[in-house]
């Protein structure tokens, strides 16, 4: 698995790079962003790990680089900041995790296993579990998603909410319930972070219609499959 970390304090990306390295991981490690940025643009990976506050591009404008060329590993956000409106920005953003300094390196690899776990599709259901909804096929045992036999390339947090709702076909889910069961955190009032996100599903989907033909919005509510 190969990990990029970017943190312009040279203690902390080291400390970062020595715990992910006992775990047998490559380590791709920078103290700037233009490096990062660089290697990013031509290299494979699995996980990154940015620091927000950085010189030059910031952490969220990389991971906004990240996400609007394509690539949809995750990307953890570490940061000093520990407002309720910086996680929910990078969330938004697309980040999949976040966790703020000082923090224990331990819980850090716990992070970095479980979204490698979600990225690389480890499913302990023996069965090829599909959900085909008119042209629309989802396959949870892959994290696969085919529309009209073309695959749609769905971020980790992305697949779960469609997986999700498809589940739950017929029925409304409240952005609530969404955050809480894909996320796993607390729900904020003013959450954009859903909405953001279904946004995105859409727009993969080719869905962008006045008439939503796969994810239907039910104003107040929240969300459901039909």
């Amino acid at each position: 698995m190969d990990i990029l970390v970017l943190d312009d304090e040279k203690e902390i990306a080291d400390l970062v790079e020595l715990y992910l390295k006992n775990e047998n991981y490559n380590v791709h490690k920078f103290y700037d962003s233009k490096s990062a940025i660089d290697y990013i643009n031509s290299n494979k990976l699995d996980l990154a790990i940015l620091d927000i506050m950085i010189s030059g591009m910031d952490g969220l404008e990389i991971l906004k680089l990240i996400r609007n060329n394509g690539f949809i590993y995750p990307v953890i956000m570490l940061t000093a900041k520990i407002m309720d409106a910086d996680k929910v920005n990078g969330l938004t953003l697309g980040a999949d995790d976040y966790i703020t300094k000082p923090f224990n390196p331990l819980e850090l690899i716990a992070r970095v296993k479980a979204q490698l776990r979600r990225y690389t599709k480890y499913n302990d259901t023996p069965n090829n579990n599909e959900i085909y909804i008119d042209g629309l096929l989802i396959c949870s045992e892959t994290h696969k998603c085919m529309l009209y036999d073309n695959e749609v390339n769905l971020t980790p947090i992305e697949f779960d909410i469609l997986l999700y709702l498809a589940n739950k076909r017929g029925v409304v889910i409240s952005s609530e319930e969404l955050f809480e069961n894909v996320w796993k955190d607390k729900y904020l009032d003013s959450n954009n972070t859903v909405m953001v996100h279904i946004r995105r599903i859409r727009e993969k989907l080719n869905d962008e219609g006045r008439e939503h033909k796969f994810i239907k919005t039910v104003w107040g509510v929240g969300y459901k499959i039909e």
